[in-house]
């Protein structure tokens, strides 16, 4: 069986979807879910067992024999959490916890990470190191907290035969509902311009940088899933590693494909940047790619035209909108 911790979530729940299509459904889904709806997110999928994520620490107990791998994307995901206790508790010990079964089971672990551990991105965005990163908040300072320790645990020899931790940057795509605030641009911007018939965009606070062109590496969340699943079956060195599409796009390219997939006329309303974002905004962020192609990982990334049309057009623009 896999366990996949974030089940019920965006990325989560994508990877149960790739696995499914490849033939797998002995797939342990945990979550906590906080939206109503959420449930959406599970009832496309096959799956063996659903748990609240309380209840997996004594299930591991009883049923731990039966795993083969745990992917685990749970985790509290809003950058601008700034309850330390509850990250600690939820982005460090929790995974702390996962490692040490994964360890002395001797099955895969496969977690998430996040390119919010880069900060600005002064030290750049490449993935062979990472002791001398400053995120720009407490979230990704958790991350980076976990990263360092699992770093450490490896390199004294208490690892899982394979573990991977994915610095995952600007993902996009089916089943993010319920993620509010934190939700995509991709997201935001079709649902604004469907409601309102103009895409709202941050103006830059910066001189160098021009209105709009503030950019992101935007990923298609089927694309994290394929790299995921690819990982669970590939021979490859543990480590911490990159996904995005290793090309930065300008929020108003991201805008202006999702506007275009609907088939209506663009229109751009430029705000200010809210205060809370001021002096913790990443105004670029372009994934160094070399350490996963390296691994083997050769399958192509969607272009964001592609990815986005995808998303519109056969997700968002339809009645049943989950995938």
């Amino acid at each position: 069986m896999i366990v996949i911790t974030g089940g019920a979530g965006m990325i989560g729940s994508m990877i149960a979807w790739q696995l499914n299509r490849q033939g797998r459904d002995d797939l342990v889904l945990v979550d906590r879910q906080t939206h109503p709806d959420q449930w959406q997110n599970l009832c496309h999928r096959r799956y063996a067992e659903y748990l609240d994520k309380d209840e997996l620490p004594t299930w591991l107990e009883s049923n731990g024999q039966a795993v083969t791998a745990v992917i685990h994307m749970g985790a509290i995901s809003a950058t601008t959490e700034r309850d330390w206790n509850r990250l600690l508790q939820d982005n460090i010990r929790y995974s702390q916890r996962l490692w040490q079964f994964c360890a002395r089971r001797g099955i895969p672990l496969i977690y998430a990470s996040s390119a919010a551990t880069y900060g600005a991105g002064e030290q750049g965005f490449r993935d062979a190191s990472i002791n001398e990163l400053r995120p720009l908040n407490a979230y990704g300072y958790s991350k980076q907290v976990f990263d360092q320790w699992a770093l450490r645990q490896s390199a004294a020899g208490v690892a899982p035969p394979l573990w991977a931790g994915f610095k995952f940057f600007n993902v996009y795509g089916p089943n993010e509902y319920h993620k509010g605030r934190m939700a995509s641009v991709a997201f935001h911007c079709y649902n604004q311009f469907r409601d309102t018939g103009t895409v709202r965009l941050f103006k830059s606070d910066r001189p160098d940088i021009a209105d709009g062109m503030q950019s992101r590496d935007f990923i298609y969340v089927k694309d994290v899933a394929a790299v995921v699943a690819w990982f669970l079956d590939a021979s490859v060195p543990s480590g911490i590693y990159n996904l995005g599409t290793g090309q930065a796009r300008s929020f108003k390219d991201l805008a202006m494909a999702v506007m275009i997939s609907t088939g209506r006329e663009p229109h751009i309303t430029w705000i200010d940047m809210p205060d809370d974002l001021k002096g913790r905004y990443q105004y670029h962020t372009q994934a160094d790619m070399t350490k996963l192609r390296a691994a083997g990982y050769v399958q192509p990334f969607h272009s964001l035209e592609d990815g986005v049309r995808d998303y519109v057009q056969n997700y968002l623009m339809q009645d049943d909108a989950y995938c």
